[in-house]
């Protein structure tokens, strides 16, 4: 499993930044998001085969994105509330960077029409 070092050397948390990375990764979560869906459904969807989304998912779950529960005889997944957070924590940062440059912008503009 990749991942990322925090902390101690004894210590590795999974890096969801390389949850994203991939744009089938990126859109087997948004197909999970609202509701757990089987691998089938999932290749269905994506039109590619379940071999290769069990790859995806694989992917997914080392990251701590995804989770997956046993119905009958097929595997749910589904995304893991918060999984994501440092990823949105870290886009809220420049979020707050592009919010203050742009509101200098319109300061300065503001100036050079008085």
């Amino acid at each position: 499993m990749e991942t990322i070092e925090a902390g101690s050397p004894d210590r590795q948390v999974p890096d969801p930044f390389r949850a994203i990375a991939d744009p089938t990764r990126r859109r087997i979560i948004d197909l999970v998001g609202p509701s757990p869906r089987p691998v089938g459904e999932l290749s269905e969807i994506l039109g590619i085969s379940q071999p290769a989304v069990s790859q995806q998912l694989k992917q997914l779950r080392e990251t701590g994105v995804v989770t997956h529960r046993q119905v009958g005889r097929e595997r749910h997944y589904e995304l893991v509330p918060g999984a994501l957070a440092a990823v949105r924590d870290w886009l809220d940062h420049y979020d707050a960077f592009w919010d203050d440059r742009l509101d200098r912008l319109g300061a300065h503009l503001d100036k050079q029409r008085n």
